[in-house]
């Protein structure tokens, strides 16, 4: 299991096409991977638990991935939300 600390870098945070976009990368990988802030944890592959979160620009997530290919996706997630930019 990874987890890997990131700052959300989305000038506008996550609404829902980058949501959107964001569960197309994690479908991507076997592994399990969440998205723990504070005391919620959220499978970063369900639409719907991804907008509940709510995300701002600045705010400090962790990136959980656990399984075959973790490591391809804790880089993934971290790569998205670190390079996206809301359109």
């Amino acid at each position: 299991m990874i987890k890997k600390p990131i700052t959300i870098q989305l000038s506008e945070g996550l609404d829902a096409r980058p949501i959107a976009l964001l569960v197309q990368e994690a479908s991507q990988y076997s592994s399990t991977v969440y998205i723990e802030v504070a005391d919620k944890q959220v499978n970063a592959k369900s639409i719907m638990g991804m907008m509940s979160l709510r995300l701002t620009p600045g705010e400090e997530i962790t990136v959980v991935a656990n399984g075959a290919d973790e490591e391809e996706a804790a880089k993934g997630i971290e790569t998205f939300l670190v390079n996206v930019k809301n359109k």
